[in-house]
């Protein structure tokens, strides 16, 4: 029996190898796209063979997967093949697909420098209560318009290069015919299978996001390695946390560290002080002049004139850290002592574990306590993880909108919340309402993308620097008019303030673009009612000691749970902080910067490198005591999440 059909049965094989080459080209030049929008925070990268061969099997993981129905419609032996009809459909399929792809791995290139990695799948579970992400996602393609033109090439390109089968009508013997399709999807699905797993051999496990690490040399690079689209569909439904087995015996790694806090006998009586924790929303320790007095040849006057005045009646630290890349990372780790490790807490399933935090602590000694956030309600998850953390109240847009003294909604910033200065004279005044001793926390909002600040001090704080710096000066001047009113309440003298960022944003130093750089955030303790003297201690710090720290400043007598350190009663060389970034745990301890993949060392820099050129790993004695510690730190953290035990019992 005969039938018409393609030329040569090879035909289709042929076509989708040259076109699945296409699509490599696609992801090679999205990642080129990459590296340009992010050139400060890559300047140093060495394109090894290592870090090219690592990033196209990544990319022949992503391309294999998003690619499968297109070579199935390709190669299955459907005689609908030898219609035009059906080519065309299998275009449309291929070009759709990986200009997907490519609009993902775009998109995200704008959103590195806010996380310092590639987006995983909890972003939709970050945003998901947000009602203002069109307009954001617009400005930005405004803002970024030579990214839409750079994709708009390549999918043009992509659709020219496109290869069809030749469809010249010829007589060929059915079975042949599909014995050969069938042959060819046979011959090609092994390579398919190798390439989504990362290797041919059995003992190759399927490569996961931290598989990475190990073609660089910093963490940083890991997101060149990496594309997109893998790191979304291979963080779909995945158990963030798994306990490793470094110490076999609990009381071993109790011994090394144990996040459960017993205070020691004091004499001294609690202090029933009132605590108001200021999260700053981006307000990195570069942007403080005060704590950059090197930077510039010691010209830097920083953008935070009034944080410097509270810096030099406060305590601060010159080595201090965030614990995370986002905001919802800073949460749990300001308020409850929980650091993000993988991917932020809130979002995992063991933010359904048994959890408290400063507020929860407090409420049980008599506290009111309450948790302000300009947005709507809901936003971020912020309402619901301060409800489970302890806090009695919350207020939001809504309930500032409510309050006649002020001018709802006309003060709303059109994006996020309501603007810095009429928010915090709102929290002000409210906490002049509430029965002492009470304990706050406020976050704010204007220091962010879209970085705009109000008409009415456009000519006041003008563009400098970067987009940044100029929302830095208004809520800088937003705090001072804040504590301009606090200082006349009843409650000021009696009240610890803690003055934080969530995370850091935007830079324009070299220093604060390293991997440990992009960490460092201001902790300042004020307390206008002590005779504590002012400085800048010697020390290591990190969010996570704030709620220790807090609570050994009150004299607080009972045992409870979290990761830090009480910082302020701790000598030097045993405080310490950590981080994750890209599958690597950063620690600092000692005077330097241990980088551990979970298996092994991969760096280790002295703090004072602050442009990290220098990895002396193998010749630092204190490395493996370093190594001991952040072995039990992620163990504790990993097993206390997987067993629900992040409270004291």
């Amino acid at each position: 029996m005969k039938k018409v059909f393609l030329s040569t049965p090879l035909a289709p094989l042929a076509a989708t190898i040259c076109n699945l080459l296409i699509a490599y080209g696609c992801y090679i030049l999205a990642q080129g796209c990459y590296f340009l929008e992010n050139y400060s925070y890559f300047r140093e990268t060495q394109f090894t063979f290592d870090l090219v061969s690592g990033s196209l099997m990544f990319d022949t993981s992503a391309i294999f997967v998003t690619n499968i129905l297109y070579v199935v419609l390709m190669l299955f032996p459907l005689h609908w093949k030898e219609q035009h009809w059906y080519q065309l459909l299998c275009k449309w399929v291929f070009v759709v697909v990986n200009a997907l792809a490519l609009a993902i791995n775009l998109g995200d290139s704008v959103y590195f420098k806010y996380t310092m990695r590639r987006t995983t799948t909890t972003v939709f579970s970050e945003f998901s209560s947000e009602n203002n992400l069109t307009g954001i996602f617009f400005n930005e393609i405004i803002g970024h318009w030579y990214l839409v033109l750079a994709a708009a090439i390549i999918i043009w390109g992509m659709w020219k290069l496109y290869r069809t089968p030749h469809l010249e009508a010829k007589q060929q013997t059915w079975w042949k015919y599909d014995l050969a399709n069938l042959l060819s999807l046979a011959l090609l699905a092994p390579f398919i299978v190798a390439g989504i797993r990362g290797g041919f051999t059995t003992a190759v496990r399927p490569i996961t996001l931290s598989n990475a690490n190990q073609y660089v040399s910093r963490p940083i690079d890991a997101a060149l390695i990496l594309n997109t689209p893998f790191s979304l569909y291979r963080s779909i439904g995945k158990n963030v946390f798994t306990v490793p087995t470094y110490y076999a015996i609990e009381k071993d790694m109790d011994a090394i560290y144990c996040p459960v806090h017993i205070p020691a006998d004091s004499l001294q009586p609690f202090k029933k002080k009132n605590v108001v924790v200021l999260i700053v929303e981006s307000f990195g320790r570069e942007y403080i002049g005060a704590l950059n007095k090197e930077l510039d040849g010691g010209k830097y006057k920083g953008y935070t004139p009034f944080v410097d005045s509270l810096i030099a009646k406060s305590t601060t630290f010159r080595y201090s850290f965030c614990n995370g890349r986002k905001s919802i990372d800073g949460m749990p780790s300001i308020l409850s002592s929980i650091p993000m490790f993988v991917e932020p807490f809130f979002l995992t399933p063991s933010s359904m574990n048994h959890v408290t935090g400063l507020a929860g602590i407090l409420d049980k000694e008599g506290y009111h306590t309450a948790f302000f956030h300009g947005a709507q309600r809901g936003s971020m998850g912020f309402m619901a993880f301060a409800r489970s953390t302890g806090f009695q109240e919350y207020f939001g847009r809504e309930d500032f909108e409510q309050d006649k003294r002020f001018n709802g909604d006309k003060d709303f910033d059109g994006t996020w919340a309501i603007w810095d200065e009429p928010f915090l004279q709102y929290y002000a005044d409210k906490m002049g309402e509430m029965k002492q001793p009470f304990m706050t926390a406020v976050f704010t909002a204007s220091s962010h993308n879209p970085y705009v600040i109000p008409e009415k001090y456009k000519n006041i704080y003008p563009e400098e620097g970067i987009i940044i710096h100029k929302c830095i000066r208004y809520t800088d001047m937003a705090l001072r008019k804040f504590f301009e009113n606090a200082k006349k309440q009843p409650w000021y003298n009696n009240t610890i303030f803690v003055l934080t960022s969530d995370h850091t944003n935007l830079s324009d130093h070299k220093q604060y673009q390293t991997d440990i750089g992009g960490f460092a955030s201001p902790i300042i303790l004020f307390e206008p009612g002590s005779n504590r003297q002012p400085e800048i201690q010697d020390k290591v710090a990190q969010q996570i000691d704030i709620l220790p720290t807090v609570l050994g400043m009150l004299n607080y007598p009972k045992p409870y749970f979290g990761f830090g350190i009480d910082v302020l009663n701790t000598p030097k060389d045993k405080t310490w902080a950590v981080n994750y970034l890209n599958g690597i745990y950063q620690y600092v301890r000692f005077g330097y910067v241990l980088q551990f993949d979970g298996n092994k060392t991969k760096a280790i820099y002295a703090l004072e490198d602050k442009l990290m050129s220098h990895n002396l790993l193998g010749k630092v004695k204190e490395q493996a005591q370093m190594e001991k510690e952040v072995k039990a730190i992620i163990q504790q953290y990993m097993y206390r999440m997987v067993n629900d035990k992040l409270t004291y019992k």
